[in-house]
């Protein structure tokens, strides 16, 4: 399935006294790879709400097996799991610029109508995008 490649350095402000990532960021770094990923498609998250659409994340999960240290530059690979319908699905894998993985993880997050507040189809852009 589609999958795309993002890389961010570590700042300092994502670090605790030890100089390790604080945890918490790790959503964001899944956040920023799922950007990516539907940019990469031609689609925004910008886009998707003025068209009335919203992608709340109903489920995440990491698994945490490496620190991820201050200045370390990351890879995010982030995967789409199948066909996007009501939901949609990513797996990640965190990398430093040594290839050691850091986390892994998924999630999982819901199309929804901005008006109704009840779920919807996934837009028929964003299949096209993807060869659906």
């Amino acid at each position: 399935m589609k999958k795309s490649i993002t890389k961010t350095r570590i700042r300092y402000s994502e670090t605790d006294q030890m100089g390790v990532v604080y945890h918490g960021n790790y959503a964001q770094f899944f956040e920023l790879g799922r950007t990516e990923w539907m940019r990469s498609l031609g689609v925004t998250y910008k886009d998707m709400e003025l068209s009335g659409i919203m992608l709340p994340v109903i489920s995440i999960n990491f698994k945490f097996i490496k620190s991820a240290l201050y200045d370390d530059v990351l890879t995010i690979k982030t995967i789409l799991k199948k066909k996007p319908m009501v939901k949609i699905e990513f797996d990640y894998e965190i990398v430093n610029q040594n290839d050691e993985l850091i986390c892994t993880g998924s999630s999982i997050l819901a199309f929804m109508n901005s008006k109704t507040m009840k779920p919807t189809r996934c837009p028929d852009h964003l299949l096209k995008g993807l060869g659906y």
